[in-house]
């Protein structure tokens, strides 16, 4: 057991990298909650796309610097957020299909960027991130992006589960719910372009998504699904950077696989709606039958 943390108490690196993925794994799994109650799962992998064209544009004017991506990422995704919601009111189509759309063109766009100005190298750092890679600047970006994120969460909670359950109910207590979805999304925006430097734009959305659906099957209250989604993140980020130490594995898509073995094996075996729990609601009159048959 020693030697299999041993990784974290030699190399300033790794727990660099540690710190990182246990401070997104604070902040991205509850909006990832939020996002699942709402029905906008999909919506998180989209504005995962829509930091891509910003992300590459501040690459291509300050090259490999924190700040300008970060900040390039953060307007792409709040101008494709609004620009998707734009298109749905004033066409009238569902939001969810406006923003698929404009998640294509962005993707489409921030390769062909990158690709312009740079490297298959510079790409691939791009898309997928490098976790052990993050440096003090990164670290203090991730921790501020985290705490925000909560603190915010924590003044919004009870307008957020609102907005989820009764809009109406909220709009005749005066608060505008379209105000509240949009601060959300933009919390949303904020924690993927925090993760972008760790798991890079394609794989930014797993954090915040898979130990949310993953703890769906152990809980129905909003307090445990929080809680599990916030322990199987941090099992994921710490498990996933061991694993890719010793067996010399990428880090990113270690932390993401172990979240998504997580879900699998609560899919399978969770309490609620798991496939054991249906088979077992499927046997139970095949038993009582039985029983009632024997004693005739």
């Amino acid at each position: 057991m020693l030697d299999l943390i041993a990784p974290l108490a030699d190399y300033g690196f790794m727990r660099r990298a540690l710190i990182a993925g246990l401070a997104l794994s604070l902040a991205a799994p509850p909006l990832g909650v939020f996002l699942m109650l709402r029905g906008m799962s999909l919506i998180g992998d989209a504005m995962a796309h829509a930091i891509l064209p910003g992300v590459a544009l501040g690459f291509l004017m300050a090259g490999f610097s924190l700040p300008a991506m970060s900040l390039g990422g953060i307007l792409s995704g709040l101008v494709v957020a609004g620009l998707a919601g734009g298109v749905s009111q004033m066409t009238g189509h569902r939001e969810d299909s406006a923003m698929a759309s404009f998640y294509l063109i962005s993707l489409a766009a921030g390769v062909m960027l990158v690709s312009l100005g740079g490297s298959s190298v510079d790409l691939t750092h791009v898309l997928f991130g490098s976790i052990l890679a993050v440096d003090t600047t990164a670290l203090l970006l991730i921790a501020a992006v985290s705490t925000a994120t909560l603190l915010l969460l924590a003044v919004m909670f009870r307008a957020l589960v609102m907005e989820c359950l009764d809009p109406l109910f909220l709009r005749g207590q005066g608060v505008r719910p379209g105000l509240i979805q949009g601060v959300f999304l933009g919390l949303v925006v904020i924690n993927l372009t925090a993760g972008f430097q760790t798991l890079g734009t394609l794989m930014a959305v797993g954090l915040m998504m898979l130990p949310a659906t993953a703890a769906r099957f152990w809980s129905k209250r909003l307090e445990g699904l929080m809680g599990l989604a916030i322990v199987i993140a941090m099992l994921s980020s710490t498990g996933g950077l061991l694993l890719s130490y010793h067996l010399d594995l990428p880090s990113g898509p270690s932390i993401i696989l172990l979240a998504g073995i997580a879900y699998l094996l609560s899919a399978l075996f969770g309490r609620y709606n798991s496939l054991l729990v249906r088979l077992r609601r499927r046997a139970a009159p095949l038993d009582t039958s039985r029983n009632g048959a024997a004693s005739a």
